[in-house]
């Protein structure tokens, strides 16, 4: 028999009214943890901090609809890590996430609820066995940002790089961009989807090659999809 651990340990930044739904987020999970009846949450609810349900709005015979919706298993609410606040000056809280049975999906859902002052944001995580065999051990990290929570293992980062090589660097393994040459200045400007307009390389939008593939009517009568350099994708 062997034991595995999803372990995490890092420090955010953060306004202290964020800090404190934090602690709201664990009286929650308390109430939630007793299996109460609906109407018995719903009333444990109302009378949790307003700023908890103005994040978290009312929703489902318990109300606690919202909230549970950040874990990838609503039957267990359970943030699975230790949180510590303190005071770093006037304006900040230093908050440490840490556990060795870590809530990686939860956390960081969370964090995109609750605690918009410290995005973006993110952390690394590492699962881990006490038995040494093969496949048990990896890790990953997550991205949280004011768009959502993007997670990156390191089973997908070595997935990627090894297609990469297997591909080779023209094949637009990473995302091609579209280029388009000014013919009076000879300078070549990358089509950003957003503006509708040509820019910098660092503001062009990133496409499939199957979507530049397929897509007709392109606003240019030359242009050319030029592959995303591997090192600017990595």
């Amino acid at each position: 028999m062997a034991n595995t651990y999803t372990k995490a340990a890092f420090t955010i930044l953060m306004s202290h009214a964020d800090a404190m739904l934090l602690r709201v987020a664990e009286q929650a999970c308390g109430i939630l943890d007793t299996g109460g009846e609906d109407e018995d949450l719903a009333r444990q609810y109302d009378a949790l901090d307003p700023a908890f349900r103005a994040v978290f709005p009312p929703e489902g015979a318990s109300k606690f609809g919202t909230f549970l919706a950040i874990f990838p298993d609503p039957g267990f609410p359970c943030l699975d890590c230790a949180i510590d606040i303190r005071s770093n000056d006037a304006n900040d809280a230093q908050v440490t996430f840490s556990g060795e049975q870590f809530g990686v999906e939860q956390v960081a859902n969370l964090l995109l609820a609750a605690c918009k002052s410290a995005l973006p944001c993110g952390f690394a995580w590492v699962s881990d066995c006490d038995r040494v065999r093969p496949g048990e051990f990896a890790g990953g990290c997550v991205v949280v940002t004011g768009d959502g929570v993007r997670f990156h293992s390191t089973q997908t980062i070595l997935e990627r790089a090894l297609h990469r090589i297997e591909a080779g660097a023209d094949s637009g393994v990473d995302g091609v961009v579209l280029a388009v040459r000014d013919p009076s200045s000879g300078d070549i400007g990358f089509w950003n989807d957003a503006t509708q307009s040509l820019g910098l390389l660092c503001h062009a939008s990133v496409y499939h090659p199957s979507r530049a593939a397929s897509w007709e009517n392109v606003p240019f009568e030359e242009f050319d999809w030029m592959a995303l350099p591997q090192n600017l994708a990595a």
